[in-house]
């Protein structure tokens, strides 16, 4: 829009531009601004502008390395004044930021004062408290910088030039990272090892063609400020390098020491007195029972130094060290996003080859650039040392024509064939220049020259001379300012995961009994008299269990569902117990009749007394919800058996007698193991005599190998052992062999171990 007023004297119409049309220009305008000049790395140097113009302000006030310290304030007011129109806390943090040794991996200010710790990065003192200079790694960056080198472009005012890109010698984008956010995309660079990028940079020079597995033989992965390995594997890392795109993961270093952990190393920005209150918050939570003290014991020769105090040495360090990888700060994952300004002034995201590719393209161009400015400055050097030169063979002729010409540079252009240059340095000679000695360091000069002249020649004309000597300079900058490899990439010793609500209970011994009208309780220990506690009138023991207080206790009702409680959530056995239908939404009528405990690998006998079943495991039992789970599918008339738990699958054999006085004997491995359903034939009784309870399985063991069976009818009972049983073995499903009169009408079956005392038909009964 224009308020010019026309030579008419009428006022023009004015330019209308939609809403849309406006906010669309400016937010795009704003947009690129941000990527281009603010939030983004230039692949050159590595830097974002106020980097670039914080480092070229120090170097122009004399601040390099082994320089006298200035106040910071000295500087960020050059910077601001002269380069960058913004705030000034933007830019001394931004210069925080490269005087941070936890924070850049190669620092490029050396500051003195505070500048901040580990622990509270952001509380270094105000800037006119503190001093600082450039670092000598800074020189990688501004050696070649007065050397025609790199574009030059105007200061937001004008007034001056500066530096659109520094002539970084070592590919600083990769060693010292970035990041940063703009409009629409972000970056996230990790830094790395000089040694490693410089070893890749002269293998990638010396072979054009290398892919990424070649150069990850150099470069191992991102290299942090701080000691804490890495522990993503290789394949991850190799993957993170190929797409430009990815995460790093880091753990804390610690070691064991007189029974208490010491941690010695960090993640990258993280703080270790954020990670000891995240402990503490824990433990105030009674989320870890099993640590009693933590301790901060860092100090200037062990700057990280956290100690944690088990209760006992019975702790599982190597659980606690998982639980808290997964809860804390002890284990931090760091994005990558290789998102940078390329050496087309265009944002991308790029693989480390190209990334590499490019930086050394860069490299290249400005070594080139560098000796064609070194080439140019000789050649006008030996241009007017050979106009010297002549008038030494001529100096009484000069002599009598500056004597005696008004005007001698005319003259002595005509003459002697000079340039205009070279007659304005002769002229500009001193007297004393005129001795026979100084004719001599001419000549001499001369012929240094003209042999460095031919040497840059020879480069300039062999793109191999040129990738050689880039290869030397980049060597010689990895020795000077390389160093070992700080942040080690290790395979991690095992996968961070939270303690659940079971790990953090006590694991003891208990006794879970519930009364025949379904009131259950929790008695500790395992020798508890179940039948000899107190019940209602009326009411008496219908099953007790045994298992451990960090376990769940699985109740199966007659309808062949499932249902979970945490056993340390019951009431004590002291009492009566409460009601089992209270915790669950359980259909109504229905009867509770078995409990089984256990691992959730431990095997578990399902089966119905129409003689069917199948095994499942202590884990498929769990229920999540209150109204339970399905488990065993009953058929018509049947009812649920007491589960039987199998101790060895591969040594045990099933034993089932029906009503009829029919047993059979056959493998437990014979029956499928499935996580819900009917299972399989293990008896056959006609369907029919199970409707009409003519017949139905009567009892059903599970019998090792080497232990014997108890029969018993009445006060009667029959051992036999494994192999008098010959006769009952028969495939899967048969009718099975009659029992000897008087002992058809079974009314348990046990289990005699050699040595020890007979167990229930239900071997996790008590």
């Amino acid at each position: 829009m224009t308020d010019e007023v026309t030579p008419g004297g009428e006022m023009p119409e004015h330019e209308v531009l939609s809403l849309r049309d406006y906010a669309e220009k400016a937010y795009l305008d704003y947009s690129m601004y941000v990527i281009l000049d603010r939030a983004l790395p230039h692949i050159g140097d590595g830097l974002k502008p106020v980097q670039r113009r914080i480092v070229y302000a120090m170097s122009e006030l004399g601040l390099k390395a082994g320089a006298k310290y200035k106040k910071s304030a000295r500087t960020v007011g050059d910077v601001i004044g002269k380069f960058h129109p913004h705030g000034d806390s933007a830019a001394y943090e931004a210069m925080v930021l490269m005087a941070q040794p936890f924070s850049y991996r190669y620092p490029l200010v050396d500051g003195q004062g505070n500048w901040g710790s580990a622990d509270e990065p952001k509380s270094f003192a105000a800037m006119r408290y503190t001093e600082s200079r450039l670092m000598p790694y800074a020189q990688v960056l501004l050696e070649e910088l007065g050397q025609g080198t790199v574009d030059w472009g105007p200061n937001f005012d004008g007034t001056m030039d500066e530096p659109l890109v520094l002539p970084a010698r070592l590919p600083n984008l990769l060693l010292n990272g970035g990041t940063g956010i703009a409009v629409g995309m972000a970056t996230d660079i990790p830094p790395h090892n000089i040694r490693e990028v410089a070893s890749a940079c002269i293998h990638l020079l010396e072979d054009s063609k290398a892919e990424l597995p070649a150069l990850m033989e150099h470069i191992q992965g991102p290299d942090f400020a701080t000691a804490a390995p890495i522990i993503t594997p290789r394949e991850d890392i190799a993957q993170l390098y190929e797409t430009g795109r990815g995460m790093v993961r880091q753990r804390a270093a610690w070691q064991m020491e007189d029974g208490e952990i010491v941690i010695t190393s960090v993640p990258w920005q993280v703080s270790g007195s954020r990670i000891l209150e995240q402990i503490a918050e824990q433990m105030n939570a009674k989320k870890l029972p099993m640590v009693t003290d933590l301790r901060d014991e860092s100090d200037h020769e062990n700057p990280t130094r956290l100690v944690i105090v088990p209760r006992s040495n019975r702790v599982d360090t190597e659980a606690l060290m998982m639980h808290l990888f997964a809860s804390t700060d002890l284990e931090k994952g760091h994005r990558v996003n290789l998102n940078m300004i390329g050496i087309d002034g265009r944002p991308a995201v790029k693989n480390l080859r190209t990334v590499l590719t490019e930086w050394i393209k860069f490299r290249l161009i400005t070594v080139r650039r560098r000796l064609q400015h070194r080439l140019d400055r000789i050649d006008h050097r030996l241009h007017l040392l050979d106009g010297l030169l002549i008038a030494f063979l001529n100096l009484d002729e000069v002599i009598r024509i500056i004597r005696e010409d008004d005007e001698p540079k005319k003259v002595l252009m005509k003459k002697f064939d000079l340039s205009e240059t070279q007659a304005d340095y002769i002229l500009d000679t001193r007297l004393r220049q005129l001795a026979r000695l100084e004719e001599m360091k001419i000549r001499g000069e001369h012929d240094e020259l003209s042999v460095e002249k031919a040497e840059i020649e020879a480069i300039l004309a062999s793109a191999k001379r040129l990738k050689t000597l880039v290869c030397k300079e980049i060597q010689a900058a990895a020795e000077e300012y390389g160093d070992e490899r700080r942040s080690p990439i290790e395979q991690a010793t095992g996968e961070a995961r939270s303690f659940s609500e079971e790990d953090l209970l006590v694991n003891e011994p208990v006794t879970v009994v519930m009364s025949q009208k379904g009131w259950i309780r929790a008695a500790k220990g395992h020798d508890v008299d179940a039948a000899g506690l107190s019940y209602k009138s009326g009411d008496g023991l219908r099953v007790a269990v045994p298992g451990r207080s960090n376990q769940p206790v699985n109740i199966i009702d007659s309808t062949g569902r499932c249902y979970s409680l945490p056993s340390h959530t019951l009431p004590s056995a002291r009492g009566q117990g409460e009601p089992v239908t209270g915790r669950l939404n359980a259909p109504s009528g229905v009867e509770f009749m078995a409990m089984v405990m256990g691992d959730p690998d431990q095997r578990v006998l399902m089966a119905s007394d129409a003689g069917y079943g199948f095994i499942c495991t202590v884990g498929d039992m769990h229920a999540n919800k209150k109204a339970g789970k399905a488990l065993l599918s009953l058929p018509a008339g049947a009812r649920v058996l007491p589960p039987s738990l199998v101790n060895n699958l591969e040594d045990s054999w099933l034993v089932a007698v029906s009503t009829e006085g029919r047993m059979v004997v056959f493998p437990v491995t014979e029956l499928p193991e499935l996580a819900r359903g009917k299972g399989n034939k293990i008896i056959g009784i006609p369907s029919a005599r199970v409707k009409s309870r003519d017949e139905y399985v009567a009892a059903i063991v599970t019998l090792p190998a080497n232990a014997a069976l108890l029969v018993h009818s009445g006060k009667r009972f029959m051992k036999l052992t494994f192999a008098e049983l010959q006769p009952f073995h028969c495939e899967r499903g048969r009718r099975g062999a009659k029992l000897p009169r008087g002992f058809q009408r079974v009314d348990a079956l046990t289990v005699e171990h050699s040595g020890n005392a007979a167990e229930e038909t239900d071997n996790n009964q008590q």
